[in-house]
């Protein structure tokens, strides 16, 4: 198993232990509704609600491409030698 999975299974069940220990009801005020939950279910939401987010802000950017008229200053494909002399004064 990778550690990857080891962590992610371990993150799991203590959310389990979490959930199941906390199962009284909680009276919530949001605006001008009350709502009486199970710390079960608010805990499960918030739960939920993190791990979206998480992924939301860990994903990568979109790739931007290029337009097809784009080309490098000086950049022949062909000539795989196309550095300059300060380039390789550098390099060297």
């Amino acid at each position: 198993m990778r550690i990857k999975t080891i962590v992610i299974i371990i993150i799991a069940i203590l959310l389990t232990i979490v959930l199941m220990q906390n199962t009284g009801p909680v009276t919530f005020k949001f605006l001008w509704a009350t709502f009486v939950l199970s710390k079960l279910v608010m805990l499960a939401i918030m739960a939920v609600i993190a791990f979206v987010l998480g992924v939301l802000a860990g994903r990568p950017n979109k790739v931007q491409r290029l337009s097809d008229d784009f080309s490098e200053r000086g950049f022949d494909g062909r000539n795989p030698n196309t550095l300059s002399d300060e380039d390789r004064d550098y390099l060297n």
